[in-house]
Order: structure tokens, then C-alpha cells, then sequence
């Protein structure tokens, strides 16, 4: 049995220490192997323009450990997801599209600007993970043009008599990307369909949101050579997924053509709504696609690891199947963000001095990613005491990944029973550890 620490007081970050001891445990967390839930897709983060493009102006040497640091099987933390904005997001340099104004045909469609940052980061990241990424497409806006406020941000709304013409942008840009050797498993309706952002941003009531599914989306998609690529809708906050999930869902037509529902975190950590949707709608997925600290930067601030953590374990024993970051990386005050919206990233890139901060939400986030296969089986875990939270996991090669989360002030001894052995381990305060146990070892 191997453990990996990382802790707020003992400034561990993810290191692998023994933790079993003789000691009386407090409470017990019983794993049982033979109990699976969903399959897990894997994890990963964002291809902003934002984060591509600080990327690009860091040393070529810090360049490779970036993204060595994010996607190498071995030395990080083992990323096989990405999200890619259709279109500009707030994390772009500025407002853009890939036509020409009114061009409803779409025949100057050129997506040549990703070629600058995005598609070269890409192509690195899939070099050192020597695999492909799959990447998830969200837009945030139509062209100006197409909506009604005639302006990519501050909400609005995209105009009937352009619904198709939406629908086959989604088309073109999938077929852009997938001839510069891309591979795209899922794209989502819109980000954040129901928040009038003074960025790039799009309002769909939930009926809108079902009927372009239904109607044009949908359909467009399955007739395209792209019938493969999943739709998810809502790509927002939990506080109303139920309500949203259940008017597109429940509808029999728009509800064929959705793979499932996918969720971010800010606003509320009403975990239970996630398991709600599932419970209605079991057959269809749930992915999470945007989380990240907002405020500015937060440089080696641990509680920002805990919420990735707390965030994690939640959403994943509510039937979640994905984890996906937001901006892989930030410079050294947020940014650069085409409206003022700073935030923070895992990875902070200090331009000035030419150096990577590893925040704790960076070596939090590994304690998944790092352990859990694409593949593994969420399995079942219970403990009757509270004052830590804890998730399994069965990965492919038979090994299981048990995460502790210790937000209290007070270390516990922990019985872990995996039916096959039973282990008392230390759960130091303000700590989250990772146990990797092989059956019958």
C-alpha cells in the first residue's frame, strides 16, 4: 500500500509517506470493490487563448515543464482532457469570431488565428503525454451579428432565423479542427447560458436551449460525420441543473440527441442537485467543465487546493465522470482577460521573472488525476463519522485509489477496511491523502 500526502502545516505536496500506525483508530471508512458506479472519463483543463498565450511567452525551458507538469503520464499530473472556446471567451485577448459580418453561408469561416497559440499548445501537450487529448468545444457567443443585442458580449440572445446557421458553425469549426489532427469527443450548447456577462456571453432560457437542441443542433450534428461527438447542455452553475437538466432532458426528442448534463462550480456547492439529475435521468452523463478561483491570482493560498479537493469528491460520489479546470495557466495577475476578469490558475507563470508558481490547487487536484485511470470504476465507500470526506476508486489494472480529505484542525486514526485487509492510517490535520492499494497485496 503506497500513500501520498499533501498537507497545509507539514508543507508536504504530494509526497509519498508512510502513514499506518498501531494507534486506537476513531472511526472506520469501509471500501467495498465489488460495488461500482459510474466509469470515469479522466481529467484536464482549458486551451484558453488566455493561458496559450502566456504560455508562449515564457522561456522554452519553462514552456516544457508547464505542460510536462499538466499532461506527462509520469512527472504530472496525467491530464487527458481539454476544453477549447468556439469563438472568444473572457480568457481570449479580445472579441473574435472565424467569419466575415453576415456571412451566412460561412464560406470565409477560418479559424487561422488558433493556429497562433492554441492548436501549437495542443500539439505539445499531446507530444509529451504521447497521446491524443480529447477536447470538449464550448462557445461562449455567436458573431455579433447573430444575436439580438448585436454585440458578443452582455448577454443577448441568438436570433431565430440564425439557428441553423449556429448549428452548422458548430460543424465547420469541429471539421477545422479535426483536419489539424485534433480529436473532439463532446462540445457543450453554450457556456453559461443563463449569465449576462459584460464578456462574451449568450442567453438561452431553458426551452430555448431545448428546442435548438431539438430542432437544429441536434439533428445537424447526427447528419454531420461528426455523429460521434456528444452534446452536453447547461455547462453551468449546480444551483439549477434539476430545472434546466429536466426541460431538455424530458423532452423525448431533444433528450435523443443529449449525452448528458454538464455542471461548474461557482454560486453553490449543493452537491446533492448533481445526484439529482442522475437519479432522473441515469442513463445520461455528467461532466464537469469549469471551476477555478475567482478574484485575481492567489499565489500558495492551501485553501484553494481544499475547494478543488471538497469540489471533486462531491461532484464525483453524485455520479460525475469527468473533472475538467479551467485556465491552465495565468500570468502573475490573472490573466490576460479582454475585460478585467482575473482569476487564478493551478499554475501561476510569473512573466517577469520567468517562473512557474505551483499553487495547492495544482498538487490537490493531482491526488485524482495522478491515481485515477480513464476507465476507473467509482466504487463504494462509507464511513459513519464526518469529519473527513473521503472517495474510491477500482482503476482498470485491478488497484484501488482511496482520497481522504481532512479539512479540520484535528489529525484522526483512521481503520480503513478494504474487506481483503484492513489498515489504521493517519489523517494529519488540514490534509488530503491518497492510498493506492492493490487487491490481495
Amino acid at each position: 500500500m503506497k500513500t501520498y500526502v499533501t498537507s497545509k502545516y507539514g508543507k508536504l505536496r504530494h509526497e509519498e509517506i508512510p502513514v499506518e500506525n498501531m494507534n486506537q483508530p476513531d472511526f472506520e471508512i469501509l471500501v467495498d470493490f465489488s460495488k461500482k458506479y459510474q466509469k470515469i472519463i479522466g481529467f484536464g483543463g482549458a486551451f484558453t487563448e488566455a493561458a496559450c498565450y502566456t504560455l508562449s511567452r515564457l522561456s522554452l525551458q519553462q514552456q516544457n515543464r508547464l505542460i510536462e507538469a499538466y499532461f506527462s503520464e509520469d512527472k504530472g499530473l496525467s491530464y487527458n482532457l481539454g476544453r477549447i472556446h468556439m469563438n472568444s471567451s473572457d480568457f481570449s485577448l479580445e472579441n473574435y469570431t472565424y467569419v466575415k459580418d453576415n456571412d451566412k453561408d460561412l464560406t470565409s469561416f477560418d479559424i487561422s488565428r488558433e493556429f497562433k497559440f492554441v492548436i501549437p499548445t495542443i500539439k505539445k501537450a499531446e507530444m509529451i503525454k504521447r497521446d491524443k487529448i480529447q477536447l470538449l468545444v464550448s462557445p461562449w457567443s455567436p458573431p455579433a451579428w447573430m444575436k439580438t443585442n448585436n454585440n458578443m458580449n452582455y448577454g443577448g440572445s441568438l436570433k431565430p432565423e440564425y439557428y441553423q446557421v449556429w448549428a452548422n458553425y458548430y460543424v465547420k469549426f469541429i471539421d477545422k479542427v479535426t483536419a489539424a489532427g485534433l480529436n473532439v469527443f463532446a462540445l457543450s450548447v453554450q457556456n453559461e447560458p443563463a449569465a449576462k456577462q459584460t464578456w462574451d456571453s449568450c442567453l438561452y432560457t431553458k426551452e430555448e436551449e431545448r428546442d435548438f437542441v431539438k430542432d437544429y443542433l441536434g439533428p445537424t450534428i447526427k447528419n454531420s460525420k461528426f455523429s460521434d461527438v456528444k452534446i452536453f447542455i447547461w455547462d453551468h452553475n449546480r444551483d439549477i441543473v434539476v430545472e434546466r437538466a429536466k426541460a431538455v432532458l424530458e423532452d423525448p426528442i431533444a433528450s435523443q440527441y443529449v449525452a448528458g448534463t454538464a455542471i461548474h462550480w461557482y454560486v453553490s456547492e449543493d452537491f446533492a442537485n448533481v445526484g439529482k439529475v442522475h437519479d432522473l435521468f441515469p442513463d445520461k452523463q455528467i461532466i464537469f467543465t469549469e471551476g477555478c478561483i475567482e478574484g485575481g491570482p492567489h499565489p500558495h493560498v492551501y485553501e484553494t487546493g481544499e475547494r478543488y479537493a471538497r469540489n471533486i469528491i462531491g461532484d464525483f460520489s453524485n455520479w460525475c465522470e469527468a473533472f475538467i479546470d479551467w485556465n491552465l495557466t495565468l500570468d502573475q495577475f490573472g490573466g490576460p482577460n479582454h475585460v478585467g476578469n482575473y482569476c487564478d490558475a493551478p499554475i501561476l507563470s510569473d512573466l517577469d521573472k520567468d517562473e512557474l508558481i505551483f499553487n495547492s490547487s495544482y498538487y490537490h487536484i493531482g491526488h485524482f488525476s495522478k491515481h485515477v485511470k480513464p476507465g476507473a470504476f467509482r466504487i463504494f465507500s462509507k464511513s459513519l463519522n464526518e469529519k473527513v470526506k473521503h472517495i474510491a476508486f477500482l482503476n482498470p489494472d485491478g488497484s484501488i485509489i482511496i482520497v481522504v480529505l481532512n479539512e479540520s484542525e484535528f489529525g484522526y486514526n483512521i481503520s480503513l477496511n478494504l474487506g481483503f485487509a484492513k489498515k489504521i492510517i493517519k489523517s494529519e490535520k488540514r490534509s488530503i491523502m491518497t492510498i493506492l492499494a492493490e487487491v490481495n497485496k
